[in-house]
């Protein structure tokens, strides 16, 4: 027995039913926790997201929750302070770590569209990025965009040179911080908005009553104000579409277009290239490009009657970017692609240019099981 015993009796007590219920909280999180990583474990490999795309998908989603926290967290305070509350702008503005962990804990930042619409981008980037580079048979020639911004008819020069400026803001690499924009589409943006207003309501713990409304009015004018400044055609996807409708690249122009823009590791412009062609929207052509199956996309590329040679580029060059793809089952379906007729292609594809809402509803449909 020891010469020192330590006496226990000092230390603070929580009381037995206190002990009982935190014990029984601990059962229930580890049970949910047991749970997640079942569901992981089972989950099959192709679905699964590589740690990768993992890690770019949890960076961009703090940079967004983070830059539009910074927008309201500003312009909150200021509101406060010229109302005389300057306690609650620094609250406000000193409230401790971001609010991102509070929005992930409360689940909000699972919303499927939002979680789609990231990881769409996110993957979009990885395969840009990835692309190989292709030098130019003349290497004094400049790349396409650039060609473009150097273009006599200065609407296309124009629209070339909004595509870089829209680029320059989406680079802004959320490593560094806050983005300079969301980019997203504007009902997500707005949706994030009021998350972000609520959560940071919760920060001013000390204000109640009459200092509580100062507070509301106060986020809800920043979150207003935040709302109002942003234009959902500055998007890149949105000023890519724009850019390639001035295009309106003819059927003999599109196949060295769609090369190139792959050349030059635009995916963005490929992809919008491609639903202007189509006359589909840039969302769909998305999905067909990140798609690493891919069947979509040949359907889609013999719609528009591009020859065996430009798929062959096209899909080569998309499986060296992406390592979901396999480019032995793309060499031997290849001559099958080149097979298929564009009138017939274009017949089966047809379905897919429905309105995406009409086509969500027809899938949850099918899912449902068959009627009775």
């Amino acid at each position: 027995m020891s010469d020192n015993p330590v006496d226990l009796r000092g230390g603070a007590s929580i009381g037995a039913k206190a002990l009982l219920a935190r014990a029984a909280a601990a059962e229930a999180c580890a049970y949910r926790g047991l749970m997640v990583a079942v569901d992981d474990f089972f989950l099959p490999e192709d679905q699964r997201l590589d740690e990768r795309t993992r890690s770019a998908l949890a960076t961009l989603l703090r940079a967004l929750v983070e830059t539009v926290e910074a927008q309201i967290r500003e312009y909150g305070a200021r509101l406060l302070i010229s109302r005389g509350e300057s306690a609650l702008a620094q609250a406000l503005t000193e409230g401790g770590a971001s609010v991102f962990p509070r929005l992930a804990r409360s689940g909000l930042l699972r919303d499927t569209a939002l979680m789609a619409e990231l990881t769409a981008r996110v993957r979009q980037d990885a395969i840009g990025a990835a692309l190989p580079m292709h030098a130019p048979d003349d290497p004094e020639r400049p790349s396409l965009i650039n060609r473009f911004v150097q273009h006599p008819d200065r609407v296309l020069a124009s629209g070339a040179m909004a595509v870089l400026i829209a680029e320059s803001r989406r680079r802004g690499s959320p490593d560094a911080g806050q983005l300079a924009e969301t980019g997203l589409p504007a009902e997500l943006h707005h949706k994030l908005v009021w998350w972000v207003a609520a959560a940071l309501r919760e920060r001013v713990e000390e204000a109640e009553g009459a200092a509580l409304a100062v507070v509301d009015r106060a986020l809800s004018e920043a979150a207003q104000r935040s709302l109002a400044a942003y234009d959902e055609g500055d998007r890149l996807e949105a000023t890519a579409m724009r850019f390639a409708a001035v295009i309106d690249a003819q059927a003999d122009e599109l196949p060295q277009l769609l090369v190139e823009s792959l050349g030059d590791r635009r995916v963005v412009l490929f992809v919008a290239l491609l639903a202007h062609a189509l006359g589909s929207d840039y969302a769909l052509a998305r999905d067909m490009v990140l798609d690493p199956g891919a069947d979509r996309l040949w359907l889609a590329l013999r719609a528009l009657e591009l020859p065996r040679e430009a798929i062959a580029q096209i899909g080569y060059a998309l499986c060296e970017a992406d390592p979901r793809r396999d480019v032995e089952r793309f060499a031997d379906t290849l001559d099958a692609i080149a097979e298929i007729g564009g009138h017939e292609a274009r017949e089966a594809f047809a379905p897919l240019k429905l309105d995406p809402d009409y086509r969500a509803a027809l899938l949850a449909l099918a899912q449902a099981g068959s009627p009775r």
